[in-house]
């Protein structure tokens, strides 16, 4: 069992850089269509969009291409440069650091509305910045209304381009601007000066492999405050105010030659208790990347103890086959202090999650979260682990069955989760007890921590 006193250094681990490419920032205040316009140029829903204003927060990045000139897209939260309240200032604060690294920026307003005190003190703050600054007039879907865009010059910028990004109006114009001076192949500018051995893909994938990690758990039980801990920066905003996080938020890690992406996403409540629907996309979106993801980072607030909702999400990861990893979180500040109770009671309320590797965290102290690596890590091996078919009949031939169904014989059909294809005598499933006994016997013989098995049974 991890110990949440080791030391938690992120010595080890390297967060991958996106200067490989150009960046791209997209800023403006909130609700002048950001993320349509992000999604629009990806031509992928990779933000979340609605009517309502504020939906993003976080910064989002994504891979962008126009013809041929590769770059990072990032969408910011909207802004506004003198708000006191915690979310607003957190949301400016994530937006600099992305203007720190801006090739370019697209400042995008609304074309439908008139000029406002937020545009002006972000036109402001923008031209201090001293970065190349394009202005986008959103929302321009008419010749009638292109008209209009020009009266926004009186911003104080040089270069203005009408667009609809609900239509895919005017990109092409835009695009051409912004990535004019882009490099079209960074791989020959990203290349080490030192040649390295060639491989096939089969063994780069054996040597360094890349884990999709999704950071699952209800709201506020600490998943931004964790994955600002594995990445060692402020990636995500952290608040205590629940459903902070709203689009998922990704950062690639390398530790110890693995390639980790961890992927915060929202905090999943029950339907009845999503009211907004920029919540309710966001559930939609987690559960998403919950499918997406090689293994579910689940995270519990020791604090407040295992809940009804703690139960259903896992039950969706078990559902969806993944590997699992529990970090029960803020255990520096619960009242619980011996591990083997809480974990006593933990197996109790999830007695189908008994396969989990379990770590005692603190993410904002930043205790014990060194260990996540190395447990993902066999949570991923184990997921992906594959018996041949002569070590499986030795083990059926030597295990002890005292069932009246007999097996003859058994195949592992797939990996991730490893499903097995058992062989008997008899017709339809095999009954609860039997599959949980064959179940427990493969663990003890071949391992799969971390990873659900499946059972499938066939009548030879």
């Amino acid at each position: 069992m991890p110990d949440a006193s080791r030391d938690n250094s992120n010595d080890s681990a390297e967060i991958l850089p996106h200067n490989a490419l150009p960046s791209v920032v997209i800023v403006g205040r909130p609700n002048v269509g950001k993320s349509t316009l992000f999604n629009a140029i990806l031509r992928q829903r990779r933000s979340i969009v609605g009517d309502e204003p504020g939906i993003t927060r976080d910064r989002i990045a994504g891979a962008g291409n126009y013809r041929g000139r590769p770059f990072e897209l990032v969408d910011t939260g909207g802004i506004i440069t003198d708000d006191s309240e915690m979310i607003p200032r957190e949301i400016l604060k994530q937006a600099r650091v992305a203007l720190e690294d801006a090739a370019q920026v697209i400042f995008l307003i609304d074309g439908r509305t008139e000029i406002t005190g937020a545009d002006r003190d972000l036109a402001k703050m923008l031209r201090k910045l001293g970065k190349p600054v394009t202005l986008a007039v959103n929302k321009i879907d008419s010749q009638k209304r292109e008209s209009l865009a020009h009266e926004f010059h009186s911003l104080g910028f040089e270069h203005l381009y009408p667009v609809s990004a609900e239509h895919h109006l005017g990109l092409d114009d835009l695009l051409e601007h912004v990535t004019r001076d882009f490099p079209t192949d960074v791989a020959r500018a990203t290349k080490p000066e030192h040649p390295v051995k060639e491989s096939t893909a089969a063994e780069h994938a054996k040597e360094s492999p890349r884990i999709k990690v999704a950071i699952i758990g209800r709201p506020n039980v600490g998943k931004s405050t964790l994955l600002n801990a594995l990445t060692g920066s402020e990636r995500a905003i952290v608040s205590p105010i629940a459903g902070t996080t709203r689009d998922a938020v990704d950062e690639t890690i390398v530790d110890n030659g693995c390639e980790y992406v961890f992927i915060d996403t929202a905090g999943i409540r029950r339907k009845g208790k999503t009211k907004l629907m920029a919540e309710k996309l966001s559930v939609v979106m987690a559960r998403r990347h919950l499918r997406m993801c090689n293994v579910a980072l689940f995270v519990i607030d020791a604090s407040e103890g295992p809940l009804a909702l703690d139960t259903t999400i896992a039950g969706y990861a078990h559902e969806e086959g993944r590997a699992i990893v529990v970090a029960i979180n803020k255990w520096d500040v619960t009242k619980e202090s011996s591990k083997r109770k809480f974990l006593e009671d933990f197996h109790d309320r999830f007695k189908f999650l008994d396969y989990a590797s379990i770590a005692f965290i603190s993410a904002q102290k930043r205790q014990g979260t060194r260990a996540l690596f190395e447990l993902i890590k066999k949570a991923y091996d184990a997921s992906n682990k594959h018996i041949s078919t002569g070590s499986l009949n030795r083990f059926v031939s030597e295990m002890p069955w005292e069932f009246h169904s007999k097996i003859y014989y058994i195949t592992q059909g797939s990996v991730r989760p490893p499903t097995f294809i058992v062989f008997t005598d008899k017709a339809g499933d095999m009954h609860f007890s039997q599959e949980r006994y064959l179940v427990n016997r493969l663990r003890e013989k071949f391992g799969f921590e971390g990873t659900p098995i499946v059972i499938k049974t066939k009548r030879r």
